[in-house]
């Protein structure tokens, strides 16, 4: 929602002010320049990504427009089950969390959970690791470091998808200048006209520049940012298991480790000790 509000307010300043200045809109609409950097700029996506990056892009730019990003409430809930996997192993023994991890869709445990158990990336991490811990007997900087290694692969090959929109979004502001430069070319084959058909024809070369520099700084650029940002939000999430488990792995105290992973969690959304607590008892 936010992202169609930004981009309403670039439009709406941009030609706000273009009119304000007496400029008239009729002369921005150029679509051979629409057309030639449009069209450069798509070829150039596809010959820079393969068919994988493709469909990661097509499937985060779904995630930016929903914006929807994890709060106190999600860290809150997904602390509260690790607590929950951490007390049954301890009450019952390790291998009693073994048919939750073997279905977590039909688990107690996990169906408490629903915001949790419907993020895939998520649950996938909890289920890989915590069959480790129950059928491997792994240390805990044997175990911290398996899940370091999945976490930096996850988020290099996530972040394939930001960096191939920001390098699409670099490249509108030349591909505005191939425009401009083939719309001079076209002025130079009509020197010879009267000055108003100059005018006109030099002004729809610089619109090509206008728009590569604004589709550049005003839309894809922010884009590739705000993509950036929400999949560092969704590595906090794998941080907190793994400081949460690597510690039940060392204290056996499902309480000591859930504290582990608040503290892995930004102090904006950090919830304090007592809500902890709280959710945990209420649970």
């Amino acid at each position: 929602m936010f992202i169609i509000i930004g981009g309403i307010i670039v439009l709406g300043c941009v030609i706000g002010g273009f009119v304000l200045a007496k400029g008239h809109v009729g002369i921005l609409y150029q679509p051979s320049e629409f057309i030639i950097i449009g069209g450069a700029a798509l070829g150039s996506f596809i010959i820079a990504s393969p068919l994988r990056v493709m469909k990661q892009i097509l499937g985060k730019v779904g995630m930016v427009f929903k914006g929807k990003v994890p709060g106190k409430e999600f860290y809150l809930n997904l602390l509260t089950l690790l607590f929950d996997i951490f007390a049954l192993m301890r009450r019952e023994g390790i291998l009693a969390i073994e048919k939750d991890l073997a279905n977590p869709e039909s688990s107690t445990i996990f169906q408490k959970y629903p915001d949790i158990l419907h993020h895939h990336h998520i649950m996938d991490f909890i289920v890989d690791n915590m069959k480790v811990v129950v059928s491997i007997p792994i240390p805990p900087y044997d175990l911290e470091a398996l899940m370091e290694l999945d976490i930096d692969s996850t988020h290099t090959d996530e972040h394939a998808a930001a960096h191939n929109i920001n390098i699409v979004a670099e490249s509108f502001p030349g591909l505005g200048i191939v425009a401009a430069v083939l719309g001079v070319v076209i002025t130079m084959g009509s020197i010879n006209e009267p000055p108003e058909v100059l005018g006109h024809h030099i002004g729809a070369a610089l619109i090509g520049t206008f728009i590569g520099i604004l589709i550049c700084y005003g839309f894809l650029g922010p884009f590739s940012t705000n993509l950036g940002h929400l999949l560092r939000l969704d590595a906090i999430a794998l941080n907190i298991i793994k400081a949460s488990i690597v510690s039940y792995m060392r204290t056996t105290s499902p309480q000591i480790s859930v504290e582990f992973g608040r503290r892995a969690i930004p102090a904006l959304d950090r919830p304090t000790f007592d809500e902890l607590e709280k959710a945990v008892k209420k649970k």
